[in-house]
């Protein structure tokens, strides 16, 4: 399924950066996604198979550390491959990288696992669910994309997609609780107790804050610093340059200590305390400024990244860890989604707003920024094209509609302090039980050695034992 996943995310690449139309691009994109999913849920599930519950956070940290790496050097390369080239080889580039990587797998990893036909497979697939949550998901960013800029956000365009959207998660949310699906999407005894459900709602809201801050820093960088593309890359790079160790640093410090509630309590505080230094910045903030703010958020995201998956592990059984694993990884990249919409809609919304209190005086640039506007021309070229009285206004807007949107991130960075509040701290598992793990003999390694390399695993081959107790 691994090397299954690079291909998809290699297949997807090239017809993306081929696409001659926006079909064949959403395609492309489409496949990239199924590839890009199966890769981030693969590794982390390979891990898991290899080590025991209180050794994996490590390992994990070292994956999750390029992660962030990837997340926050991605608008460096994008934009210099955006200014200097073409933005096909944003979609090119990821092809040399998929075939160094088939290599190692194809060479290297040799792990065990269950040989089934593919139809029965695909059968198992919760097909049903899955298209009842693209289709609600789809219906609420609809809402959240109209609502404000195409639409007022009273009127029925926006609001019966965004009821159907919560509907349809609603029937969703009912289907995965019944027995009309033999393997689901999202079982719900997973959420059965409060650690696990705590770590999961915990995941969600790091990765909104996450992405909501990968997304936005470039608008502020661009539109009222007048960044080009590239420098903007790298007055992000404290981010990534922070975020790595942190998230080692994680990693290492659940293994030692065998606890993760210190580190979720200080990572969700200082990524909210970041929220608010962000919502300071304005036009005359200086790089120190930025700077150290960044390596505030930084320092709460590196360690969020790897303290959420041994919570959301610990009180399930090692049965239980694949699907728990993928659950992990689905709420980790549908916050992504949240943390992109919602403060685009904040954003475009404001903007809509002030233009409406005649914050800006031109007819033209008014008219060039409403309803999305502003968000499509966050780009030093426009903002150089604007005479400079008008420059001074545009600029105002931008920085004005800007701290609304880091105001709600602190909301959001608030809930999750207080959802951390509910997680248990449960005893990391020092025993590996699982009938997966590297194949005997492979490598010249086989599962009890990777087990006794950590300095504690012991292998045993009982994937149905649960772990009792309440969490």
């Amino acid at each position: 399924m691994t090397v299954l996943a690079v291909v998809f995310f290699a297949i997807g690449s090239a017809i993306s950066g081929a696409a001659s139309s926006m079909p064949m691009l959403v395609a492309g994109r489409a496949i990239m996604g199924v590839g890009g999913g199966g890769i981030l849920v693969m590794i982390e599930i390979i891990i898991c198979d290899l080590c025991p519950q209180r050794d994996r956070p490590k390992y994990l940290g070292i994956v999750m550390s390029i992660f962030g790496l990837a997340m926050c050097v991605g608008p460096l390369i994008g934009g210099g491959l955006a200014e200097h080239a073409s933005w096909r080889w944003i979609f090119y580039l990821n092809l040399p990288v998929a075939a160094v990587s088939l290599v190692p797998l194809l060479l290297f990893l040799r792990v065990k696992y269950k040989r089934d036909a593919i139809g029965k497979m695909l059968a198992r697939v919760d097909w049903g669910g899955n298209t009842l949550f693209a289709a609600a998901v789809t219906s609420i960013l609809v809402a959240l994309t109209w609502g404000g800029t195409e639409h007022a956000w009273s009127a029925w365009q926006t609001l019966v997609p965004l009821f159907l959207g919560i509907a349809g998660l609603g029937l969703f949310l009912w289907l995965e609780s019944t027995t009309l699906i033999e393997q689901p999407t999202m079982p719900l005894r997973l959420f059965a107790n409060r650690t696990s459900s705590g770590a999961f709602g915990l995941t969600f809201v790091a990765s909104i804050l996450t992405y909501w801050m990968a997304y936005w820093l470039p608008i502020y960088f661009q539109a009222v610093k007048e960044d080009s593309p590239t420098q903007s890359g790298i007055s992000t790079l404290p981010v990534s340059m922070i975020m790595i160790p942190f998230s080692i640093l994680a990693g290492g410090g659940v293994t030692v200590l065998g606890k993760f509630r210190p580190f979720q309590f200080a990572g969700i505080s200082l990524m909210t305390i970041a929220m608010g230094l962000f919502s300071l910045l304005d036009i005359e903030s200086s790089k120190g400024h930025w700077v150290g703010f960044q390596v505030v958020a930084a320092a709460g995201g590196g360690l969020l990244l790897t303290c959420t998956l041994p919570a959301v592990q610990a009180p399930l059984p090692e049965a239980d860890v694949a699907i728990a694993t993928a659950t992990w990884g689905f709420l980790r990249s549908f916050g992504g989604i949240w943390g992109i919409a919602i403060p685009t809609a904040i954003f475009n919304s404001h903007v809509n707003t002030l233009l409406d209190q005649g914050r800006v005086s031109e007819e033209a640039v008014v008219n060039a920024l409403r309803n999305g506007g502003a968000y499509a021309l966050a780009s030093v070229g426009f903002i150089q094209s604007i005479p400079p009285d008008i420059k001074q206004q545009v600029k105002t807007v931008y920085v004005e509609s800007l701290r609304l949107v880091w105001q709600v991130a602190i909301g959001f960075g608030i809930l999750g302090f207080l959802i951390t509040i509910i997680i248990k701290e449960v005893k990391l598992r020092e025993d590996l039980e699982t009938d997966f793990g590297l194949v005997e003999g492979a490598n010249n390694s086989s599962s009890s050695e990777v087990a006794a390399e950590s300095g504690r695993g012991v292998v045993e081959s009982k994937a149905e034992k649960s772990v009792t107790g309440t969490a």
